[in-house]
């Protein structure tokens, strides 16, 4: 008997590009689930914003 495994949704995220510029993005990314909303001025802190987000919603649900 296969268990069905459930999967929890951690975030979701809008990312809006504004600009690209010196080969990396800009622009502004809204965490839907918290109504929050932070500019970004590469791709590499887009990441880390997400990440950090994500880090946040798992230390929370295991609360």
């Amino acid at each position: 008997m296969l268990m069905k495994e459930k999967k929890k949704e951690l975030g979701t995220f809008l990312v809006q590009v504004q600009y690209c510029q010196n080969a990396t993005w800009q622009g502004e990314i809204v965490w839907t689930e918290k109504n929050q909303r932070q500019r970004f001025r590469s791709d590499l802190e887009l990441l880390r914003l997400m990440d950090s987000a994500l880090e946040q919603s798992i230390q929370t649900s295991e609360r």
